[in-house]
């Protein structure tokens, strides 16, 4: 049966009840629902370049519509990465570029904007919204945008809880390692009592979270280490600030691929003194792409000297993202978008 569209848009502002509470907020959750109930096809998308919430959500949902009786498929604009392609069901992520087929609605997990999936053939179709991203933008046909959540994998499990399916081994498995690595190993701001009751239920239902932390922090590529010691053979430091970077012949000369640059950001912001800091990597075509993160919430409090929220700088450079964890993508060459993101953290400090 097709689903009736639109339907309203609501945005629940709930994350901060226990699992499987309902209120007046869990409107737009129920509306999901609802649609979910009603269709028999659906297809599930993330952004392109997948990382661990989108990979572990997309699985997720996968496995939620299967226990609920529907057809889903799954499919991403970029594979999955080598660290994630363990995770129960990963072999089911088709890549593709257009999407081709009659779908009831599509599910897409932590987008603003179709054009953040790189997929084409979604334009007409009916659109449902999940996100947990500050940046989250309304533009589906059922919106869900939620930032207090930890992980867009938070916001399936609590529609796993109100669809009262099953969560397996499996989908614990997946959903855990949304939340580990969204959090950077339980590392930024935004942490609350509830990521770790949410932490506690997924293991509790069968995530081993040592395998799992295992799995995606001590299993690196050669390609990806010496992909960092090039980097951090440029690291800077300038007061709160640190910053690295590596060009295209360097990720050329060690047979780097675009998921080995995944936490390479991480190891400037380690450096002590240092509350932000930004990766930037040169494209094949000369543009530059910046990771950045944070230590602080970047709330403006003004006992919290270099404070910085990294999401409203990636924002306004056309990126977004987490108030710890953001990017977006500069003009080149790299002595010129190097300022530019630098300018933009220095000034995010001052305002704080």
């Amino acid at each position: 049966m097709a689903i009736p569209g639109p339907i309203p848009v609501s945005t629940p502002q709930d994350a901060g009840l226990p699992f499987g509470e309902t209120t007046p907020n869990t409107l737009g959750l129920r509306a999901i629902l609802e649609a979910i109930r009603q269709g028999e096809r659906f297809l599930v998308c993330s952004h392109s370049r997948p990382d661990g919430d989108a990979v572990g959500s997309m699985l997720a949902v996968g496995m939620l519509l299967r226990q609920m009786g529907k057809h889903v498929d799954l499919v991403a604009a970029d594979r999955v990465p080598a660290v994630y392609r363990g995770l129960p069901g990963a072999s089911e992520i088709r890549t593709a570029l257009r999407v081709r087929g009659i779908y009831d609605a599509v599910i897409l997990l932590e987008c603003d904007g179709l054009e953040r999936t790189r997929l084409r053939g979604l334009e007409r179709m009916f659109l449902i919204n999940i996100d947990h991203h500050a940046s989250g933008k309304n533009f589906g046909n059922l919106n869900w945008i939620d930032p207090d959540a930890c992980s867009v994998g938070e916001l399936v499990y609590r529609l796993a809880q109100e669809a009262r399916v099953t969560v397996t081994r499996e989908m614990a498995t997946c959903l855990y390692t949304t939340l580990l690595t969204d959090t950077g190993g339980f590392c930024y701001g935004g942490i609350q009592a509830r990521t770790f009751a949410l932490a506690g239920d997924l293991t509790a239902a069968g995530a081993d979270p040592v395998r799992i932390a295992r799995d995606v922090y001590f299993a690196s590529p050669l390609s990806k280490v010496m992909l960092m010691g090039a980097a951090l053979s440029t690291l800077h430091k300038e007061g709160a600030l640190a910053w690295v970077w590596v060009t295209h012949e360097d990720m050329v000369r060690v047979g780097a691929a675009e998921e080995d640059c995944e936490g390479i950001v991480n190891y400037a912001l380690s450096v002590v003194g240092v509350e932000a800091a930004a990766f930037l990597r040169e494209l094949p075509e000369g543009r530059i792409r910046v990771s950045l993160r944070s230590k602080t919430q970047g709330t403006g409090i003004e006992d919290e000297p270099g404070a910085v929220n990294v999401a409203a700088i990636a924002e306004k450079l056309g990126g977004g993202g987490h108030q710890n964890a953001a990017g977006c993508t500069l003009d080149g060459p790299m002595e010129r978008a190097t300022e530019e993101i630098l300018g933009a953290l220095r000034g995010g400090m001052r305002r704080s």
